[in-house]
């Protein structure tokens, strides 16, 4: 609690050092506060408290009504603690303290409701120490991430109410997604609509947002103000990126991603006509930020002290150590080398002139002795059998054992360092490489890890050239190269993105112009490893569609896809 109130107390400072504002009823001009925090799920009194000090700075800042995220006050998703009635007595009585600890500005906050109708996604308006009106969310989420029929009744009622003579009225993410509700919000006359929104991260979707509330307001002349969760949730990273639209669908505000902020927004005379700027970043920066705060949040709401990552000399492992330490700081890392007599002495000499750049504490740990160890221990076992994937996937093994070792001993988590292209098709060894905690780029392509590592040398030149451009191997055996065992990583890449994120069919990726073999053998092996992903760790989400809560694949499955 004390960690996550923190950055709002730093905001409660910032916004009390602006000049005193003017009495907004007198200049007919109504100031929006929009919170955009950090919340951590099932910790209710902390969440209360983070509402408590963004309310009290925004009333110093002078404005007339606080926009909180959807179920702000619960955090999002709160997945099976909704099937728990204590849970909602809890929430109901932080909402009751909220609004008589807040008087003197109007919040409007995300909360679980048990109502007599049933259970429901609500946001609630509270005004001088009681709660006056409540919305309850109609549109509700059962796709990609969101599992919410599960949980909530869809409401059916608009909400408008008055604020400083201004008709505002009330929406939750997905409500804006469709049609219906923001029609019928205008419907009752409201000339401004606040938006409260749980909506997660994945690539390229700002500009979806900005499409899709453009659509909802083109008819009803309103201004929108949507204000969005930040902070990693599991699987999920929550990007803020808040923003406001004028009727005419003009951009009046953007906030900066990935951060929590306290911003103040002027509506006068039917228009948003103040509010801060921030210059939509490239895809690389956006990704790389949403990784760092997933790290970040993952290791601090969950209370593990430190990171442990095994070193391999290749781009995987350099990308993780980054995120990590710029995650969590160079003190709370710590970096394993374990080589065989398979490692180049130029994965050794990359990997300590990474972790020297990077400031991390290094560790190598020789598996030779381990490795004779099983081979004198199976010999007898394996008899007459040639030497196969068996004995390289034991050098994998040994390495994770003596991760997980660290990790019991020293508290921290092990990251593991496997890419989307990877969990794909199966290259990774269960209890090897897959061994771990946290899968921090289980949502990148490989293609795309080479980018961001382009991207990460953009800040501060970490990660030597070398790792970048030398061929990928995963040094199991004499001169091993990825490629042996699978087509070059733009053509493996192209298809899997078709195939797991796109739903496209075989006959499809063939007609894009990919040869058939290839097609193939990618939705073969894709097929065939779902029982390794169902034993992998939880991993950062970015994309449309991840090897997680929107990837449910049957593991027996003998479905025959269309050729």
């Amino acid at each position: 609690m004390k960690q996550q109130t923190q950055a709002v107390t730093q905001e409660v400072t910032q916004v009390s050092s602006f000049p005193p504002a003017p009495n907004s009823a007198a200049t007919g001009v109504l100031k929006i506060a929009v919170a955009q925090v950090n919340c951590i799920v099932g910790d209710i009194a902390g969440n209360a408290s983070l509402l408590r000090n963004a309310a009290l700075a925004a009333r110093a800042a002078g404005a007339d009504i606080l926009v909180a995220p959807e179920l702000a006050l619960c955090g999002y998703p709160p997945e099976d603690l909704l099937t728990r009635e204590d849970f909602y007595r809890a929430c109901e009585n932080a909402l009751i303290g909220l609004a008589r600890d807040t008087q003197g500005i109007d919040v409007l906050v995300g909360h679980p409701e048990l109502a007599v109708t049933g259970c429901h996604n609500a946001a609630s308006l509270l005004r001088n120490g009681k709660v006056l009106h409540t919305y309850h969310k109609w549109r509700l989420p059962n796709y990609e991430v969101f599992d919410e029929v599960r949980y909530f009744k869809a409401g059916e009622d608009a909400c408008v109410f008055d604020v400083k003579g201004v008709r505002v009225g009330v929406n939750i993410c997905a409500d804006v997604w469709e049609q219906g509700p923001a029609e019928a919000a205008a419907a009752a006359g409201a000339e401004l609509l606040l938006v409260l929104n749980a909506s997660p991260y994945h690539m390229n979707k700002q500009q979806q947002r900005y499409e899709v509330l453009r659509e909802r307001i083109a008819d009803g002349g309103m201004a929108v103000v949507y204000c969005n969760l930040v902070g990693g949730q599991d699987e999920l990273v929550f990007d803020g990126a808040s923003f406001a639209l004028n009727a005419n669908g003009e951009l009046a505000y953007q906030a900066t991603s990935f951060e929590e902020r306290l911003d103040i927004l002027d509506y006068a005379n039917g228009k948003i006509c103040s509010g801060a700027f921030t210059e939509a970043a490239s895809v690389e920066a956006e990704v790389y930020a949403a990784l760092k705060l997933g790290v970040r949040d993952y290791l601090g709401k969950n209370g593990f002290p430190s990171a442990i990552i095994g070193l391999s000399g290749g781009i995987d492992s350099a990308l993780t150590l980054c995120i990590a330490v710029d995650a969590r700081g160079a003190e709370r890392v710590r970096a394993v080398m374990m080589p065989s007599p398979y490692t180049a002495q130029m994965s050794l000499d990359d990997s300590r002139e990474l972790v020297k750049a990077l400031g991390v504490r290094y560790d190598e740990l020789i598996i030779e002795p381990a490795m004779r160890t099983f081979e004198q221990m199976l010999t007898p076992l394996f008899e007459g059998r040639p030497a196969d994937t068996t004995e390289e996937n034991l050098q994998a093994r040994i390495r994770g054992m003596n991760l997980m070792a660290l990790s019991n001993k020293l508290g921290g988590i092990v990251l593991t360092t496997g890419n989307k292209s990877e969990m794909a098709v199966g290259y990774a060894t269960l209890y090897g490489d897959m061994a771990g905690g946290f899968a921090v780029i289980k949502d990148i392509l490989k293609t795309f890890v080479y980018r961001l590592c382009r991207y990460r040398n953009t800040l501060s030149p970490v990660i030597p050239e070398n790792i970048i451009t030398r061929p990928p191997s995963a040094e199991l055996k004499p001169d091993q190269k990825d490629q042996d065992s699978l087509p070059p990583y733009e053509v493996l890449d192209a298809i899997i993105k078709a195939y797991m994120e796109c739903n496209a069919s075989p006959r499809e990726i063939i007609e894009l112009g990919y040869a058939e073999a290839d097609v193939r053998r990618v939705v073969a092996m894709l097929k065939r490893n779902e029982y390794k992903r169902r034993q992998s760790p939880v991993g950062i989400r970015v994309s449309r569609r991840g090897f997680g809560k929107d990837w449910r694949y049957p593991i027996t499955n003998r479905y025959q896809d269309e050729y």
